[in-house]
């Protein structure tokens, strides 16, 4: 009996785990979105639409955030279905859920770095960084 003691404590620890990792993606996402809400001021950025750049800075910071928040929920997501439920029906909508949040991920990185995950970075790039 103590080893089934054991593994459910252990069980419990991952669960609350998984649990805390998806809630940090939750709020990475919503704190990002605020604090570019607040600090770039939406309000006055949208009376700022006319000068250059305006748009791009904007997207970028808010597509950051949500990058970010992005891999909390994969890895929340990784935890609960390999560490608690590794069935065949789990894994294959874990494996799902990965890939249309893979999907998202790499749509945000093109959309904020203009280019694909895999290609070099030019000296364009490198100058536009500074954001």
């Amino acid at each position: 009996m103590p080893g089934s003691e054991v593994m459910s404590v252990v069980r419990e620890v991952i669960e609350w785990a998984a649990l805390a990792i998806e809630i940090l993606g939750a709020v990475v996402i919503v704190a990002g979105v605020l604090r570019v809400a607040i600090t770039r001021g939406t309000v006055r950025y949208l009376f700022k639409l006319d000068k250059p750049g305006a748009f791009e800075s904007y997207k970028h910071q808010m597509g950051r955030s949500l990058l970010l928040g992005l891999e909390f929920l994969v890895a929340g997501d990784v935890v609960r279905t390999v560490a608690l439920e590794p069935t065949l029906t789990n894994v294959a909508v874990l494996g799902l859920l990965v890939l249309i949040r893979t999907f998202l991920s790499w749509s945000l990185a093109v959309e904020i770095e203009r280019r694909w995950p895999w290609q070099a970075r030019s000296d364009k790039d490198d100058q536009e960084g500074g954001e």
